[in-house]
């Protein structure tokens, strides 16, 4: 397994609210784990949202003792969304603070995938596949048929996202499995990537045969930011079936 990971602050923004968590060894009962979020909050709130969601979610995985996939994620997530909704309530400073959070572990030749809010989980083999469904106001207009899919790229509601850690206290979550084929590429990130760089372009790179995954991910990272870098940037790209490690 070939990981690559990397969080940006990008060309806009003062402050780091991406985070990411990268693990291809166990994680409690989990044979490896990998995680996107991406805050929100005003203040250090979003920043905050992001990284402590993510240490709550790894401690309660690595104290699970079930070795379904989805209950151990699913007990996580909902945990840290009691935790961060707790700590808003009892430091004024971080009141109104959430992140989105999409999470992956591969077991075998299947990926579990749950995701909240809009930051991205793809699958790329012959081409490139959106797994996970963005929650924001306008995919939900392009889903119910309100918006056309090339006019949500530009809506200037795009920020507003439908779910998140943090917003309700019980938390929607959505999980997808799939199989993964030889040869495929996972590649993960918050909305600074998916937002400054078309899917097609990010395909092109990722099946770039002269690049090692490193130089892919340092690519994307690139392009979002020449493409303007309006907010963060969070990627982790995974290689399943490889046998080399390369340095993130």
């Amino acid at each position: 397994m070939r990981v690559y990971s990397a969080t940006d602050v990008g060309q806009k923004r003062k402050m780091n609210q991406d985070y990411v968590f990268v693990s291809k060894d166990p994680v409690g009962n989990l044979p490896n784990l990998f995680v996107v979020a991406d805050g929100m909050g005003g203040h250090n709130a979003g920043d905050y949202a992001s990284s402590h969601a993510v240490q709550i979610l790894i401690d309660e995985i690595q104290k699970n003792a079930d070795f379904n996939p989805i209950k151990v994620i699913r007990h996580a997530i909902e945990t840290a969304n009691t935790e961060i909704r707790e700590q808003a309530r009892r430091d004024v400073q971080l009141r109104g603070m959430g992140t989105t959070i999409v999470v992956l572990t591969i077991v075998g030749h299947y990926a579990y995938v749950a995701n909240v809010g809009d930051s991205r989980l793809y699958v790329i083999e012959n081409g490139i596949h959106q797994v996970t469904r963005d929650h924001s106001l306008v995919q939900e207009m392009v889903r119910m048929g309100e918006l056309k899919a090339e006019d949500a790229k530009n809506h200037p509601d795009k920020n507003i996202i439908t779910r998140a850690l943090g917003a309700e206290r019980t938390v929607d979550i959505d999980f997808f499995d799939l199989k993964l084929e030889p040869g495929s590429t996972i590649l993960m990130c918050s909305d600074g990537l998916s937002n400054m760089v078309e899917d097609k372009s990010m395909e092109e790179i990722i099946l770039k045969k002269d690049q090692d995954l490193t130089k892919k991910g340092e690519i994307l990272v690139r392009e979002a930011n020449m493409n303007g870098g309006k907010d963060n940037i969070a990627i982790v790209l995974v290689e399943p079936f490889t046998n080399e490690v390369e340095k993130c």
